[in-house]
């Protein structure tokens, strides 16, 4: 097992693309950039804090977490626009936006540290 696989912010992380990519297939026509935009941002959050789990220097680490937060509080955006597309989708888009809520919250702890 990969050191990440046992991290929280990467489990939830994972948990969020998986709904990322539900609220995707949502998304009306003729909004492509918007479903672009959340494919490439809800990877990014899992893959970054992955990757910086494996850096051995604490400023490396840091720095692949502060972008995986950055994707988080990007989704948490596009999850606004999306309820303004289609507010009948809002439970379910809020709930994705506590789980993003979550990773940048245990993030946050790291890289203030």
């Amino acid at each position: 097992m990969f050191n990440h696989e046992n991290f929280e912010a990467y489990n939830l992380a994972i948990l969020y693309w998986e709904s990322a990519l539900r609220l995707i297939d949502t998304i009306p026509a003729g909004h492509s950039v918007i479903r672009d935009q959340l494919k490439r941002a809800s990877s990014s959050i899992p893959l970054n804090i992955a990757e910086g789990s494996g850096r051995t220097k604490q400023d490396d680490r840091k720095r692949f977490y502060a972008i995986a937060r950055g994707s988080a509080l990007e989704c948490a955006a596009i999850a606004d626009l999306l309820i303004r597309l289609d507010p009948d989708n809002a439970k379910e888009i809020k709930e994705s936006k506590e789980l993003l809520h979550s990773i940048a919250s245990i993030l946050s702890a790291i890289i203030l540290k």
